[in-house]
């Protein structure tokens, strides 16, 4: 493993695709996992002393510009990435998570289809991450549960030898209150690491008039600038329902962006930075509906890039794609529409509906499988005073979750032709993997 991490280190280059200098391939070679630590703080691993190894010790991967490096990315190397999604594709799947458990599903799924992900957490479920028995007045546990999440991704992602944004979902105005909590603590977090606690935010004002929506966003963004946190803004109402906001009765006009307005919104972000998305509305729906109920209308975004294109003239980029584009709803969607999104530069689809129901689906799998196993605590088909422990400790059912989710997150990655990003190849079976009674559980 030792020789193929050094052929990774070799492979590394600026553009991602060119072989190294000799000189810079020689100092790489000579990069240990202690030397990667050591460096710029050496992340959480350096920071707590955990042991970082083979692709956790990788400072950049052989088909990503060299920015972009094992755990959770800010700064340039979150918009290198971005961009070379933009470029080259695909789409990066952005995941709801409400646990550790559901995290760790994500990072293993992402490593197994050699990819980016990107991990977040809506205010419900960071109040939840936080406990259900905390007070969430001012948001006071939804900050508690996001930032403890936080620290979750930003000390496996490394061990899974993964890149991740770490991002918080939609943000209306009302809770406010609570990404100024995440901003004041990914600004403490950047005074003492560098970089900030949290990659990215996303600040939704669609259901308020577009001009307060602008000026807001753009004070969020000149303070989230300064520290390395990109902008995602919302641009046009989601429909459908999700984490308690209901838009399932707007009218059908307000499902649909304008290319005046993404040009309005271009125009007055990009002067403070180019370090945001723009998640605009074309007929995106919260939630799995019925076929024909929900009606995409993709080309909404290649006419906002080419109505965008046209105004900047020569200083237009090559791609004639100058927007990063979001893609909310997307449980449920066709691959088709997904793809023809990733074409007019879709860097980003949320998914939640469909991961819910995974994990779900594999809880419900394994009672149904080890039905009879799971109704007391001793005594099962194999004889009455056969003990169950094995069968209902946790660790089960939730581990059932996971590998449901794994698979389903499989054909997300596919649909987003977000698979063998990174380079490293497949990944290999964990070695000395226990549990109760070393090992020895049905799943």
């Amino acid at each position: 493993m030792q020789s193929l991490v050094a052929l990774l280190l070799l492979a590394c280059s600026v553009d991602g695709f060119v072989t190294p200098s000799a000189s810079r391939a020689s100092s790489l070679l000579r990069e240990t996992a202690a030397d990667v630590q050591a460096k710029d703080g050496g992340g959480m691993s350096g920071d707590l002393g955990i042991p970082c190894e083979e692709e956790c010790a990788l400072s950049c991967y052989p088909n990503l510009p060299e920015t972009i490096h094992p755990g959770v990315l800010s700064g340039q190397a979150q918009v290198d990435l971005l961009k070379h999604a933009k470029e080259n594709g695909y789409a990066i799947p952005a995941v709801n998570c409400v646990s550790s458990s559901g995290i760790n599903a994500c990072l293993e799924a992402a490593r197994k289809n050699d990819a980016p992900i990107i991990i977040q957490f809506s205010s419900g479920g960071s109040q939840f991450y936080g406990g259900k028995g905390l007070d969430n007045n001012n948001y006071k546990a939804a900050i508690a549960g996001a930032v403890s999440g936080a620290f979750h991704v930003r000390t496996m992602a490394e061990q899974y030898g993964i890149p991740v944004i770490l991002h918080t979902d939609h943000c209306a105005k009302k809770l406010l209150p609570w990404i100024d909590g995440l901003v004041a603590a990914s600004e403490r977090y950047y005074e003492q690491h560098g970089e900030p606690l949290f990659s990215s935010h996303m600040i939704d004002l669609s259901e308020e008039p577009i001009e307060e929506n602008i000026e807001i966003c753009q004070a969020y963004l000149k303070r989230m600038s300064k520290i390395g946190i990109l902008l995602e803004m919302e641009l046009g109402i989601t429909g459908g329902e999700e984490d308690g906001v209901d838009n399932s009765d707007r009218p059908i006009e307000d499902l649909y962006s304008k290319p005046e307005e993404i040009h309005q919104v271009y125009e007055a972000l990009t002067p403070i930075s180019d370090a945001f998305t723009v998640a605009a509305a074309f007929g995106n729906v919260h939630g799995v509906y019925s076929p024909g109920n929900v009606k995409l209308e993709p080309k909404i975004l290649s006419r906002a890039q080419e109505y965008i294109t046209e105004k900047l003239g020569d200083k237009a980029p090559e791609d004639k794609k100058p927007v990063m584009f979001v893609f909310h709803g997307g449980s449920g969607s066709d691959v088709t529409d997904i793809q023809e999104a990733i074409g007019y530069g879709t860097v980003k689809m949320n998914i939640d509906t469909d991961t819910q129901w995974s994990y779900w689906e594999g809880i419900k799998n394994f009672e149904a499988k080890y039905h009879d196993y799971l109704q007391t605590q001793i005594g099962n088909p194999e004889g009455p005073d056969k003990p169950n422990k094995k069968y209902y400790d946790p660790r089960e059912s939730m581990r059932a979750g996971e590998l449901a989710t794994i698979a389903r997150l499989e054909r997300s990655f596919g649909d987003l032709k977000c698979q063998n990003i990174l380079g490293l190849g497949p990944a290999g079976d964990p070695s000395d993997v226990l549990g109760p009674r070393r090992g020895g559980l049905p799943v």
